[in-house]
């Protein structure tokens, strides 16, 4: 799993009278963890008000039995968060809630907004007072004061104002609502649990707390559930826009995204990259976890055998406690740990998901050769990554791309392996089975869906609201 990216954050939510919907959030949360370790929280209704609780820390840190009591109803909405605009603070968590002309509306957002800046700014002049620093709040506010006779004319105005990528979970105090962007950018899907509903992220949330997976929300849909049952609000997509990166690296092995299964894309992935960049080795490794079933589908592929040259502390970042200068020196040796007696001497694919900035890579090829492989030769699933993402990844600047800046013999010798191949644009869409025009690949291409700005910065509302602080002291 490349330490270089940030997910995309998971949201759930549960309409289901009768049942302990906030337990039930806190374990589907638990399983979304991979989508944001910064900080979670639950909000839940019982008809009557709206009950809210967020911290900073993962799932299992931020919950108690005590929080969990508290938090009653029959309607639930949970969200792990990792920062794409807003920094990592508490006010910064998820669910926010939000007053409005129909009552009060909670809401969880994954995703980036775009036209941000512009929104809020139009916002602020009609007199809301943000608290947070984030994008969603933008959303928050957008939805409160649309014009509506109810919450679905409401959302669907605002829809008609944002630009960029949301898979959003709401509720007041009788509903729970899902939504998905008419891109389609982030997933989102639908299931039942006895005779409640679920809303999720990914499949994978459903499995874990007994629900079974009805179908995709589809870009552009509102999903509505009440006690009238569900209902949907649909317009249609010009386009849509799936992140390709759910299928190499975000989403878990387990899920199901896009009717296809996580898992085997993966190990189609490796086999393509077999067969574009053939090499003589003596084993082949994915770099866990992500690029496990990549590795293995090279093995497959390449007929070279499988074996494990790194073991992962799964419970590294799971602390808030900093490492020491010496620890810290060490680097990826906190999260990896190399067995020399499986390299030494061996010529080694290193199958990897992905290289962004190129910061991890070098310590990992380094290792490896300290535990005794003689050769190492990566291979990428994804292709290069030229272009920053403006839609819920929190990749980096084009200025800190390594793809952006050096050719790919220049990256080889910058990570020190002696060999390097990209998966192909044209191998990974056949590895995924699908066609060109439901993804996004801007982040290979440059080709976004729609208009972006190429300076945004997720703490831009953070550093305009420093400026003009500073700028009333110093009057």
């Amino acid at each position: 799993m490349n330490p270089e990216w940030r997910e995309a954050c998971g949201v759930f939510g549960i309409h289901a009278p009768g049942e302990d919907v906030a337990r039930l959030t806190f374990f589907a949360l638990f399983a979304l963890q991979h989508r944001g370790q910064e900080s979670a929280g639950i909000a839940s209704t019982d008809g009557q008000r709206i009950r809210l609780y967020t911290n900073m820390g993962l799932v299992s840190q931020v919950f108690t039995e005590d929080t969990l009591c508290h938090l009653g109803g029959d309607i639930a909405i949970g969200h792990n968060r990792y920062s794409t605009t807003g920094s990592s603070r508490l006010v910064n968590a998820q669910p926010i809630m939000v007053d409005s002309p129909l009552g009060p509306i909670a809401l969880g957002h994954n995703g980036n907004i775009v036209n941000a800046g512009s929104l809020r700014q139009e916002l602020k002049d009609l007199g809301f007072n943000f608290k947070s620093t984030t994008d969603s709040e933008v959303i928050a506010y957008l939805v409160a004061s649309a014009p509506g006779k109810d919450c679905v004319e409401k959302i669907r105005h605002a829809m008609h104002r944002l630009q960029g990528a949301y898979s959003l979970v709401l509720l007041n105090r009788d509903s729970l609502i899902g939504v998905r962007d008419p891109l389609g950018v982030r997933p989102l899907c639908l299931g039942t649990i006895g005779s409640g509903w679920v809303l999720a992220s990914e499949s994978c949330a459903l499995d874990h707390i007994g629900a079974s997976f009805v179908r995709e929300v589809e870009p552009g849909e509102i999903v509505i559930i009440s006690t009238r049952g569900v209902e949907s609000s649909r317009e249609p997509s010009p386009r849509q826009a799936l992140c390709i990166f759910e299928y190499i690296y975000f989403a878990r092995p387990d899920s199901v995204i896009n009717g296809r299964l996580i898992y085997p894309l993966r190990e189609a992935m490796g086999r393509e990259l077999a067969r574009e960049h053939p090499v003589d080795a003596d084993l082949v490794m994915g770099v866990p976890d992500s690029a496990t079933a990549a590795g293995l589908g090279y093995a497959q592929e390449s007929g070279i055998p499988y074996r494990e040259g790194l073991l992962k502390n799964r419970y590294v970042g799971r602390t808030f406690i900093e490492p020491d200068q010496r620890l810290r020196e060490l680097g990826v040796k906190l999260k990896f740990n190399p067995l020399p007696d499986i390299l030494r001497g061996k010529r080694v694919v290193v199958v990897d998901d992905s290289i962004v900035r190129g910061t991890t890579t070098p310590r990992v090829v380094r290792m490896l050769r300290r535990a005794g492989a003689k050769e190492i030769h990566l291979r990428i699933c994804a292709p290069p990554i030229q272009d920053p993402c403006f839609f819920g990844v929190d990749m980096a600047n084009r200025w800190d791309l390594i793809a952006a800046q050096k050719t790919i013999p220049q990256i080889r010798d910058f990570v020190g392996a002696d060999s390097l191949g990209y998966l192909s644009v044209k191998g990974l869409l056949k590895a995924v089975g699908q066609p060109e025009d439901i993804f996004c690949l801007a982040c290979f291409t440059g080709d976004y869906p729609i208009p972006v700005q190429l300076a945004l910065d997720k703490l831009a509302f953070e550093e305009k609201s420093s400026a003009m602080a500073s700028l009333k002291e110093n009057r």
